[in-house]
Order: C-alpha cells, then structure tokens, then sequence
C-alpha cells in the first residue's frame, strides 16, 4: 500500500509498505478515504513541531471506511464510515484517572509521536474509532478531528448560552473554535489580520470581526462589550502578544484559554489575573469530545461550509504540502482523497 512518510524536515516521500493486518480482537481495519493536512503536519514538515519524532508517517484528521473486524469488536461492523480519534493513553496516570487522558503522561498522538493516517490502510484498536452517518460527504467527516479541538476549547473556557467569545485567530482552529461557540449560543467576537479570514468567519456566524492592523483592538472589546470584556478568551494564535492581551480583555470572573505551544515567556503581571479572578487554563487535543462532534455532524449543524478549500489526490500529495506552504492566504484546509 502507499503512504505518505517524512522522513526529515522539508521532505517528503510516498513510500509502497506492506498492508497491516489485524493482530488483535479489539482492532479494527479501515480504508482510508480522507485526511486532513493540518497545520501540526506542516510544522512536522518545517521540522518545527516540538513534540514529533523522524521518520513520521503523518496525519491526524482522518476518515475511512471499516473493512474488517477483530473477533471481539461490537461497537462498529464491516461497512461503516468511521472518524479515528488520534491519542492512546495508559490509562493509569493521574491525568487519565482525572479524566483527562488528552494530557496522559504517556499520550501518544496518530501521526505526531507515532505512524499516522496518510496511508491507504490503518488498523485501529476499537475504541479510537467513532461511525458517522454513511449519509455524511467524507469531505464532512474528515473534519471531525479539527472540531473536536474546537469542542475542547470551549469546553475549557466553559462557554455557556449568553456569553461573549473573543477569539484570536481566524484560521482553520479558531473557525472550529467559532463554530462550537456559536451552537453553545455564545455571541463571538474573532479576530485576524487578513480581511478574506475575517469574511469567512462573519459567513460562518462570527458577531463582530476585528482586524488588528486596522483598528486598536483592546479598545475595540471593550467597546463592543460595553466596557466589560470578554467572558472568554480563547487564543488560537499562540503568541506571547496575544496570550498578553488575552489577560487584558478578559472580563472579570472571565476565562482565558491558550491552545498555543510557543516556548517564548510572556509578561503578565499578578495584578489583572487577581483582581479579575481569572481561570487560566490551556486546551490540548480533546478529551471526550468525539461524541458531541458526531452527533452534530450527523444532524448536520456542523459542516465545513467552505473551510475546505482545496482537494489532492494522494499521487499530488508533494505538491499539496508545498502549496500549503507557499499560499497560507488562499488555503483554509486542504486535504488528501484515497479513493
């Protein structure tokens, strides 16, 4: 079978392997349709991802089709479209006996610390597979990985019917962020410097857009909130600058939540963060999440509505990597079709 390893930063190869073959009852095999090349991809290309390790098949948003079954398999049959949620975890750890396996001590993640989905074939333990709707276009399926991240982070940030969002970032992230915000009945304020992001998300529900390099933002949230800020501030850019601001144009009681992994400090002083009694919290790939994300994409109150803006065969995978690379403003998602 073919797959898509990077066996070094800036390289790519399409490799022809050997098909897995179930060795476990609890495992499944599927055929892979659709995978999403997401911005950790890029940066595992870039070599500038902190957490992966070379030679890495790569691809972590995955949809496909079930082929076989191991003896002791229930949840799902021979035939059925299924999202593979991409972490393993022991089990063991406080974090997972907490609940939170996202952040095991051991969490390895499809495609970054171990072989991930850019391949025609993939076998799965059971519980890391979740059908969807045969009705559902795998164009839709296949983002319900990034979703999950948007569900994550507004689960964090506790958002609730009523409140005010203000996300940085318009990318493929905070556009998943937005959408989770908005069924939860939030009002969103979303933030980016490209005007064309900023136009997709007021199409994709957003309340109030801001472009920083226009207007001055701080005083712009405060404006809009009537001098209160925020309620949540969910920071899909990562900055030291906007993990700054976040503090400063949260409301008091509010909630600040980071998805970024930059190692550079920032400065933020105790003051705000205690006289407004923030909750800091980070959000890291998705804890329980896949459920919800289902069910919504199953009744068809999340769709990609034009986020996916680009479509490779996987023979065009190299080229598909370097157009990402080379025209940021023109791609929201690409993803790579195996059928």
């Amino acid at each position: 079978m073919k797959a898509i390893m990077i066996p070094e930063a800036y390289k790519i190869e399409v490799l022809d392997i050997p098909q897995p073959e179930i060795e476990q009852e609890n495992e499944v095999l599927v055929k892979i349709k659709r995978v999403g090349i997401c911005g950790s991809d890029m940066h595992i290309y870039h070599g500038t991802n902190p957490l992966a390790t070379y030679p890495r098949i790569v691809g972590h948003e995955v949809a496909g089709e079930v082929i076989k079954i191991g003896s002791n398999v229930n949840k799902v049959a021979v035939g059925d479209h299924v999202v593979i949620e991409p972490i393993s975890y022991c089990g063991e750890c406080y974090a997972c006996k907490s609940g939170r396996p996202n952040v095991c001590k051991e969490v390895s993640v499809f495609g970054v610390h171990e072989d991930g989905g850019m391949k025609e074939f993939a076998v799965l333990s059971e519980r890391q597979v979740h059908k969807v709707d045969p009705e559902i276009d795998w164009d839709e399926a296949v983002m319900a990985e990034p979703y999950t991240i948007g569900a994550q982070a507004t689960w964090r940030g506790n958002v609730k019917e009523g409140n005010t969002v203000f996300i940085q970032g318009a990318g493929p992230i905070g556009i998943c962020v937005l959408k989770m915000a908005k069924i939860h009945g939030a009002t969103v304020i979303i933030s980016d410097i490209t005007n064309e992001r900023l136009e997709f998300a007021k199409e994709n529900g957003a309340d109030y857009t801001i472009n920083p390099n226009e207007v001055d933002l701080e005083s712009k949230i405060y404006e809009i909130t009537n001098d209160e800020g925020a309620n949540i501030v969910i920071d899909a850019v990562g900055t030291p600058q906007t993990f700054e601001l976040s503090v400063n144009v949260a409301s008091a009681a509010g909630n600040v939540v980071t998805l970024g992994f930059n190692a550079k400090p920032s400065s933020i002083a105790q003051l705000p963060v205690t006289k407004k009694e923030l909750t800091i919290t980070g959000s890291r790939l998705q804890t329980n999440q896949f459920g919800k994300v289902v069910q919504l994409l199953n009744e068809k109150k999340l769709t990609h509505n034009g986020l996916i803006t680009h479509k490779f065969p996987l023979s065009e995978v190299k080229e598909a990597f370097e157009f990402v690379e080379k025209n940021p403003q023109l791609v929201r998602k690409a993803v790579i079709v195996f059928d």
